[in-house]
């Protein structure tokens, strides 16, 4: 039985609890739901890559309130040809030669797009990439991620994760991005054009998990082309199979500095 004098230091008590765990730095998982990273190699240097950067373009603008996350990374092999990608960088071709060996490819090319690590295609191929994005949101994600910021020092960002997925063999991947941007291309085969690009990635950063379902990971933010990135999309991938299990994004990054 609760007596009178009792009551008011029981409703004080359950205040502090309810006040600590909202204080938790710890970001929790929302309800399992479908979702689509879709990641597109291109290069302002290749002829057949501006469909797809408009592509690209257009799915962002239809998808904007949905769990669909996408990633366009330059590669920098065809700079080679007269033109430097501004965006390029050696990382971004890199990670197009491991979803090589991850999906058993005998070359890479542009433009080229994988969904959800697991199935790629020609990313100019509209029909293809509307039915893969269709397909990976209607199919329930078994696990989820989610990510916080604690504090930016002199561009170093503190990012908490914490996800209800088995970790063990898995890297978290934290791609940063740049909502959009125009350059005008004065050689190479798209000499003469001014090409528009959308979620930019000016840098990409994986850190192996060991098992943790949950932590802090630093990063230094850099600067491409004197902007900052002004979002982040992070997601857990196996280090086997390249496959996505769970992601998720932060906006407005430039409000952290």
């Amino acid at each position: 039985m609760i007596t009178k004098i009792a009551l008011p230091l029981l409703v004080i008590s359950l205040l502090s609890v309810a006040f600590i765990a909202g204080n938790k730095t710890t970001p929790k998982p929302q309800a399992k739901t479908g979702f689509a990273v879709v990641e597109l190699f291109t290069s302002e240097g290749c002829s057949s890559c501006p469909p797809a950067d408009a592509l690209l373009a257009e799915i962002e603008k239809e998808t904007q309130n949905k769990p669909v996350y996408l990633l366009a990374f330059h590669v920098d092999y065809w700079n080679r040809l007269g033109w430097k990608d501004s965006f390029s960088n050696s990382k971004f071709s890199s990670r197009q030669n491991q979803y090589a060996d991850w999906l058993n490819l005998k070359t890479v090319y542009t433009p080229q797009v994988v969904v959800n690590g697991s199935k790629e295609f020609i990313g100019s191929e509209e029909n293809i990439l509307r039915n893969s994005i269709k397909t990976a949101l209607a199919k329930p994600s078994t696990g989820n991620l989610a990510i916080s910021t604690s504090k930016t020092d002199n561009g170093n960002l503190m990012l908490n994760y914490n996800s209800d997925l088995p970790t063990d063999g898995y890297s978290l991947a934290v791609a940063f991005v740049i909502a959009k941007a125009s350059n005008q291309v004065l050689k190479g085969e798209n000499k003469g054009k001014t090409l528009s690009h959308v979620q930019i990635i000016t840098q990409f950063e994986t850190f192996a998990l060991g098992g943790k379902t949950n932590g802090t990971v630093n990063v230094q933010m850099e600067t491409v082309n004197g902007k900052r990135p002004t979002a982040l999309i992070a997601f857990l991938q196996n280090n086997k199979t390249g496959k996505i299990t769970a992601a998720t994004s932060l906006r407005n990054l430039l409000a952290l500095n």
